[in-house]
């Protein structure tokens, strides 16, 4: 890829995810799944330029297309929106191509201080469930209990295990774990782990990128309020569930992956 077609490819994917967020705005009081999925879709235009986006909706072209004569007036303006967005962008001052090295190197630099910090966190999640116990528990997928203090929790990608900590159940009546245990099986059944891990890889290659970071925090908070938002609708008791919550987060510390639920991402949520 060029420096101009990955400029051109930045400000494309900025401009998606400026659209993405007002859309946000103006879905506010609509339930949280159609937020986060505006944003994951703000997350994936990085991975895809586009061009291909272009060629792809090509192949669904209308055949009897109507020409530009028979469009309707307040049509003109979006016609001309998405030639400008199409439109190849050339910087007035490009980048000598002896730089070409020492910009990849800082960029190399960037994304490797990005997967180290990571990868300690994955491993540090990992010793958690190497010293856990299996729990039995009747949930369509494995749970361990672990000595750490590290909250409840579900890892892994396709074969899920929930993790939670020792003693849990003395600190939470029977209720508020139930309804935990639900919070964890919605994240689930949305493959939850697997968007946030693609997100990941969004962040590591487009690091650089503020944008990309804040769409990140708003998948951790849309994905919790989405998971909320079901425990309520099935269960109708806030407080209890209110309480399970703040239990859990006074005597336990959430867990440093994007990808594995975060419970004090929640105490802000207006679903409580």
């Amino acid at each position: 890829m060029t420096q101009a077609n990955l400029l051109n490819h930045l400000w494309q994917s900025t401009l998606f995810a400026a659209a993405a967020g007002l859309l946000t705005l103006a879905l506010r009081n609509n339930r949280a799944p159609v937020r986060y999925w505006l944003w994951f879709a703000a997350s994936i235009k990085f991975l895809i330029p586009f061009s291909v986006l272009i060629t792809l909706g090509s192949q669904f072209e209308w055949r009897n297309a109507p020409t530009a004569a028979v469009l309707p007036n307040y049509a003109a303006p979006l016609t001309v929106a998405i030639k400008d967005v199409g439109r190849p962008f050339i910087p007035s001052a490009p980048v000598p191509a002896d730089h070409t090295p020492i910009l990849l190197g800082l960029w190399l630099c960037g994304a490797s201080v990005v997967l180290i910090a990571w990868t300690r966190q994955w491993l540090r999640v990992r010793s958690a469930l190497r010293t856990a116990s299996p729990l039995p528990l009747d949930l369509p997928m494995r749970v361990k209990s672990s000595p750490s203090r590290l909250e409840p929790g579900v890892f892994g990608i396709f074969r899920p295990t929930l993790l939670v900590p020792e003693g849990i159940t003395d600190r939470l009546t029977p209720e508020q774990w139930r309804a935990i245990l639900a919070h964890e099986l919605c994240h689930v059944r949305r493959r939850d782990n697997l968007t946030a891990a693609i997100h990941m890889a969004v962040e590591a290659i487009f690091w650089f990128h503020p944008l990309v970071w804040w769409i990140g925090k708003r998948l951790v908070t849309e994905r919790e309020r989405a998971c909320d938002e079901a425990v309520l609708l099935a269960s109708g008791d806030p407080e209890t569930y209110a309480e399970g919550i703040l239990n859990v987060c006074k005597f336990y510390v959430g867990s440093p992956l994007p990808c594995v639920d975060r419970k004090s991402t929640r105490l802000n949520s207006s679903h409580l």
